[in-house]
């Protein structure tokens, strides 16, 4: 199980850091727009999509206990939640059910691994 931790911890940092390093490739892909001249944006999309997932993983691999790999099922099981919720009430996209679906993977095996 430790090998399917490390796994969903790099996932995590991989898809933190494409948020993090690109935060325009993101705001595109997920089809948000810069306001004016507020940089706001980026930024949160830098920190809440990137830097945030980043640390989650990392700090699960620093900490290695199944608590901590067990947090990175948490948070992307509430991102899940988020999608679902998404796809309900506002409408269904195929990248929004590709989102859900990996979303789902990473927080449910992760907390299956660790919790299960």
């Amino acid at each position: 199980m430790d090998i399917l931790n490390i796994l969903f911890a790099l996932a995590s940092i991989g898809l933190g850091a494409v948020g993090w390093l690109a935060p325009g490739y993101t705001m595109t892909l997920l089809d948000l727009k810069k306001s004016g001249d507020s940089n706001m944006g980026p930024s949160e999309v830098r920190a809440a999509s990137g830097a945030l997932f980043i640390g989650l993983g990392l700090g699960a691999i620093i900490i290695g206990d199944p608590i901590a790999y067990g947090m990175i099922g948490c948070a992307w099981t509430g991102a899940a939640i988020g999608r679902a919720t998404s796809l309900v009430l506002d409408g269904t996209s195929p990248l929004k059910w590709k989102f859900f679906a990996t979303e789902s993977v990473v927080g449910l095996g992760a907390l299956w691994v660790n919790f299960g």
